[in-house]
């Protein structure tokens, strides 16, 4: 099962693996408070990719198509998450205040099905 998170959000037991999904590292966040279990930051857009989405919501299908090609040449990142869904509970952790529209959405509709 996978669920995604805010990374500011308290973590709870049920959350399983704690997988981080952003390039950069949460602001005012010690790694003790987000208790990531797993930083993948090269699953994330890339730095080109998130500065042209700056988390416009207009560009949101562009966004997601761009990210989706960038994970198909990313197959060992996406293999790496493959290994953490088959061991049990995942929670995608990520760091925008956009809820409905970030990586992790994209990643657990990709990873879901």
């Amino acid at each position: 099962m996978i669920k995604i998170k805010r990374v500011y959000e308290k973590p709870q037991v049920d959350d399983g693996i704690r997988i981080l999904v952003d390039r950069l590292w949460p602001r005012g966040l010690t790694k003790e408070k987000a208790r990531i279990d797993l930083w993948l930051k090269d699953i994330a857009p890339s730095t080109q990719l998130r500065k042209w989405f700056s988390h416009d919501p207009a560009k949101w299908t562009g966004f997601r198509k761009r990210y989706l090609e960038e994970l198909e040449r990313n197959k060992e990142e996406s293999l790496l998450l493959r290994e953490q869904l088959k061991k049990g509970n995942v929670t995608l952790v990520y760091a925008a205040k956009d809820e409905e529209h970030n990586e992790a959405l994209v990643l657990k509709d990709l990873f879901s099905s």
